[in-house]
């Protein structure tokens, strides 16, 4: 096994933050995502890695162990255990003892345990995680839909649930590397990146939307539609209705993830417009009004 530095494949020094490598491979990731290069086999290529090198890094307690075994990360508390376990058998005080780790390296150890030239059996090992992100727009993040992903040079065609947060990740179980010696798979984790809406502002299961109304319609009350994410919706306005006044629709909402029928609530703020351009004779009903309310 090749030994893969994922400080340079982050482009980052050993001693870096964890801020420092998540701020790098969210750089790289945009680069090199499959979406952005279809038919770019070193980009797909690239992007891999660089999943690999996050899914070690930004783990503590992994890149404690890369840091220490290098390539052979994944096995070292099984090189601990073995080790311990023949210097138990050899006991402290035997003779012409020596430690057997001191001459070969970590890989020889494994090599001649698990299924080298001196070896009797193989070792089954999982397969890495992948970790992607995938981004929604909040229109698609409300209805639960399929999209196909490009995962290590295959199509994964997927089905995501309506009412995903931002920031949140799932699992697809065996969508990661393949295992060495037959182990099995690992996963491939995708974290959900939705999109800001010009109309709509998410915060929780709760949409708040501004509705323009014009003067007329404030002062008069009627009835309009406006576009949710739903679909449209019929309001009524009420006379005299003022400026920035609020409207709750109940379980008019983004819908709550993996419970059907469930929906946070809508809440709509006017915004009324004034008339420009009028005419001399609206001006003059204007006029005629002004006159009105002072008497």
């Amino acid at each position: 096994m090749t030994f893969i530095d994922y400080y340079e494949i982050l482009g980052v020094k050993k001693d870096a933050t964890q801020d420092e490598i998540k701020s790098a491979y969210r750089k790289l990731a945009r680069k090199h995502h499959p979406d952005l290069n279809p038919n770019d086999k070193e980009a797909h290529k690239k992007f891999q890695q660089i999943n690999e090198a996050n899914e070690v890094l930004s783990d503590v307690e992994k890149r404690k162990k890369y840091d220490q075994y290098g390539k052979d990360w994944e096995h070292g508390e099984e090189y601990e255990r073995a080790r311990k376990s023949q210097q138990y058998n050899r006991g402290a005080g035997s003779a012409g003892g020596g430690n057997p780790f001191e001459e070969g390296g970590f890989s020889d150890f494994f090599s001649s345990m698990f299924g080298g030239s001196g070896g009797s059996r193989q070792a089954k090992y999982r397969g890495q995680d992948y970790n992607a992100e995938l981004r929604l727009s909040l229109t698609d993040a409300s209805k639960t839909h399929q999209q196909t992903l490009t995962v290590n040079g295959k199509n994964v065609r997927i089905t995501i649930p309506a009412g995903v947060e931002n920031g949140q990740v799932i699992k697809l179980k065996g969508y990661g590397a393949a295992g060495a010696n037959g182990g099995p798979a690992g996963d491939l984790f995708i974290t959900f990146v939705i999109e800001n809406d010009a109309n709509f502002k998410r915060t929780g299961n709760d949409i708040y939307m501004n509705v323009d109304i014009d003067l007329y319609t404030a002062i008069l009350g009627g009835d309009i539609t406006i576009d949710t994410l739903g679909g449209k919706v019929k309001l009524k306005v009420k006379p005299e209705t003022q400026n920035g006044t609020k409207l709750r629709l109940k379980g008019k909402g983004f819908p709550v993830y993996k419970k059907e029928g469930e929906f946070g609530d809508l809440y709509v703020t006017f915004n009324v417009k004034l008339p420009t351009n009028l005419t001399d004779k609206q001006k003059e009903l204007f006029t005629e009004l002004s006159k009105l309310n002072n008497v």
